[in-house]
């Protein structure tokens, strides 16, 4: 679904559903699973408005608290699909969503730089020829911070390339074992949700999962600004 409301700005996405979705449950120490950070990924690759997924959130936990029998907690974000989809379509036959850009840089360039240098570190640390050319690229970014970090949307291009590099790279080194396990936890994973999802939103999910999990096994950092946190 598509949107005029640049993710760029919302650096925060991934924080403010996990801490909104805790807050609804009510465990402000509940764990989002790897399949609920992949679906936040797909909404937020989708362009789904922060607003329609916290508003989501609420309903799909308005709708669980008024059945007279509630045998199962809400366990995964992904009780919330539905709702979430509803209220984006909702806001977007609206024609309500934001289009208006943040009047300051979501965060200091410090706090820039001490992540892509920390990324830059964290892939070179795992000693993979292959993958020294993207830390060399991270340290060049923070070099020239002060001018990149003019244009954040530009920025976080440049990352996410660098991103599909090591996905790419560390698939290609994933032995079939590997590749059959991390498929395997994902069809554990997403089994009960199956029922409630479109193909393309089932598709997309299993993308976003399978990329986390073959740079979780590499050792390999996310390197998008929306993992700033």
């Amino acid at each position: 679904m598509g949107t005029d409301e640049p993710f760029s700005n919302y650096f925060n996405y991934f924080t403010e559903i996990e801490e909104h979705f805790q807050r609804a449950r009510g465990t402000s120490l509940f764990l989002l699973s790897p399949l609920d950070w992949a679906l936040i990924e797909t909404w937020k690759n989708s362009g789904v408005p922060l607003e329609a997924v916290l508003r989501g959130v609420d309903l799909a936990f308005e709708k669980w608290r008024a059945k007279r029998s509630r045998v199962q907690m809400v366990n995964s974000i992904a009780y919330c699909t539905q709702a979430v989809m509803t209220e984006a379509q909702r806001m977007a036959d609206a024609g309500r969503q934001r289009a208006e850009r943040p009047d300051s840089a979501p965060f200091p360039q410090d706090e820039l730089r001490r992540y892509i240098e920390g990324n830059a570190a964290a892939v070179r640390a795992t000693a993979v020829a292959e993958f020294l050319a993207v830390a060399d690229s991270l340290d060049q970014i923070a070099a020239d911070l002060p001018a990149l970090s003019a244009d954040l949307e530009k920025l976080e291009q440049h990352l996410t390339v660098l991103e599909q590099k090591l996905i790419a790279t560390a698939r290609s080194k994933q032995s079939e074992e590997q590749a059959l396990a991390a498929r395997r936890e994902l069809e554990s994973h997403l089994r009960p949700w199956r029922s409630k999802m479109t193909a393309p939103q089932i598709a997309m999910l299993e993308t976003q999962f399978l990329d986390r999990s073959t740079l979780a096994s590499a050792g390999l950092p996310r390197l998008s600004l929306f993992y700033l946190r």
